[in-house]
């Protein structure tokens, strides 16, 4: 195992340190994050790969596949090496056409937590995260994230936070139990929450970007492509590495299925942005006025 990994360590509360480069396990699942894994082998190896690395922070859930996922993190690190961290999200659930209806309801969530636990082979899961769906509004956080935080005091959660969310959620939210983590939407081209980002650093909470690659239909930009030339990287390096600088709070999740991708996200976090890179890579995602 490495001792040290690119980008450094977060620490988000007495239990809870994590590097901040990280790894999303989103698509070790078949496509749409649904269905088994195009290559099974590679999978598991990419896991293994991750933890090997020095990654500490696995970011998953259990409606990836939906429920693969876990089971192939459990069959490629189980049992887990000390120091490293999962984390997961509750709050949706999958349906045959591949969608993600809302699974708020307090049996939906505790049904998702124990079911992250078993999957995982855990006792207590390190982070769970609430993926709010179809509304930005204050009052909807309330119960669900009240039965997490009801589950984090019976000792099956250690740590919360919340995902998909607005500013108005994450304060609501932290009105109940400490948030440690904000995942959200957010990259170099989608920058609608940057207030958000800078709020959550004052804060000394994590600001996790979901899709900080695009997501599903990757990032595209010509200023990207000309600073990563520039700079002799590749733009998903560039794109992990604005991120970095963004923010200090600012976790990487970015997956792949691959152990080649793998290693070209670990060193995106040892790029060095000029001042030029930065001044052109700000104003991708700039919002206008």
């Amino acid at each position: 195992m490495s001792d040290v990994v690119p980008g450094g360590t977060l620490r988000l509360s007495e239990t809870l340190t994590v590097t901040r480069v990280g790894y999303g396990t989103l698509q070790l699942a078949g496509p749409m994050a649904y269905g088994p894994p195009r290559d099974r082998d590679e999978a598991l190896a990419v896991l293994r790969a991750a933890v090997r690395s020095g990654i500490t922070h696995l970011d998953t859930s259990d409606y990836y596949g939906p429920h693969l996922v876990n089971g192939l993190v459990r069959e490629a690190l189980h049992p887990y090496r000390e120091g490293l961290r999962i984390a997961t999200k509750v709050g949706a659930r999958r349906t045959a056409d591949r969608g993600w209806p809302a699974a708020l309801s307090r049996p939906e969530l505790i049904q998702a937590v124990h079911d992250n636990l078993d999957h995982l082979g855990l006792e207590a899961l390190d982070l769970v995260n609430l993926r709010m769906t179809d509304t930005l509004a204050a009052r909807d956080i309330v119960e669900p994230f009240t039965v997490l935080a009801e589950l984090r005091d019976q000792g099956l959660i250690r740590n919360l936070g919340v995902s998909n969310v607005s500013a108005e959620q994450v304060e609501a939210a932290r009105g109940i139990a400490p948030v440690v983590a904000v995942q959200n939407y957010y990259n170099v081209a989608f920058r609608q929450d940057d207030a958000l980002v800078d709020r959550c650093a004052e804060l000394g909470i994590a600001f996790v970007p979901f899709w900080p690659l695009g997501g599903f239909r990757p990032l595209q930009a010509a200023p990207l492509e000309r600073v990563a030339a520039e700079l002799g990287a590749t733009a998903r390096q560039i794109a992990l590495a604005w991120l970095l600088h963004r923010s200090p709070t600012i976790l990487l999740i970015p997956g792949t299925s691959t152990r080649a991708h793998l290693v070209q996200n670990i060193a995106a976090a040892t790029i060095d942005l000029p001042s030029r890179a930065l001044h052109i890579l700000n104003a991708i995602g700039a919002p206008t006025h």
